[in-house]
């Protein structure tokens, strides 16, 4: 990096809550972040297509263009997370573990091992809402300038849902125990957590050891519910 840190910008932050008398519908958009690096610029989680004009916009304010993007990151597959992916078309994309540009597909193993973008930046995978997310991983940024920062996706909805699990498995997980292990991984290695629908937040010890908890009960089969 020659001294340079990344620059993670959260262009929209994320939120999710049941609509108002009808728990059958769902209010919902994704953080959308962008990571300006020292020889490329990188979208994460691009909102829904109807937030295309939104997208500009906030592109705009931070000295961007489109075709100033050079990968396009969806954590995972679900639409509020990729819906304006076609903006950048000069770009790589990565969807869930699926990596391609244009009618190009690239294979890669992300369960054995990260899929580098820079050497700051690189994606893992984090099984668990989907089978097929992924998270990112960036050291030497303005929000963790000595340790490292998580994009998670869905991975968490947001801060209060280790307090309540319930806010992420109502918001739906394909795999409850994948997704509580990844957790309690993920928070062991970040210092802070960008998640896929509320505001980064910091993590401290009593998180790790929360989160860490609640896999190993989950690992013991002691009768947490799904």
């Amino acid at each position: 990096m020659n001294g340079k840190l990344n620059e993670i910008i959260v262009l929209n932050e994320g939120y999710s809550y049941t609509e108002d008398g009808d728990d059958s519908v769902m209010i919902a958009n994704c953080t959308c972040t962008l990571i300006k690096s020292h020889d490329c610029n990188i979208i994460v989680d691009t909102m829904t297509p109807w937030d295309g004009d939104l997208l500009l916009q906030r592109l705009q304010e931070s000295r961007l263009t489109p075709d100033d993007i050079t990968w396009v990151v969806s954590t995972h597959g679900h639409s509020d997370h990729l819906g304006n992916n076609n903006l950048f078309l000069k770009a790589k994309h990565i969807v869930g573990t699926n990596v391609s540009q244009r009618n190009r597909y690239f294979v890669h193993d992300f369960g054995n091992a990260p899929y580098r973008l820079t050497d700051t930046v690189e994606i893992i995978g984090t099984p668990g809402h989907t089978l097929s997310c992924v998270s990112l991983l960036v050291r030497a940024s303005n929000l963790a300038p000595t340790g490292l920062v998580a994009i998670v996706g869905d991975l968490f909805e947001r801060h209060q849902d280790i307090a309540d699990e319930r806010l992420w498995l109502d918001a739906g997980s394909e795999d409850p125990a994948a997704q509580r292990r990844n957790r309690a991984k993920l928070a062991t290695l970040a210092d802070v957590i960008i998640p896929g629908h509320g505001a980064p937040f910091p993590v401290d010890r009593q998180l790790r050891d929360t989160l860490n908890r609640q896999a190993t009960v989950e690992r013991s089969g002691s009768g947490m519910i799904d």
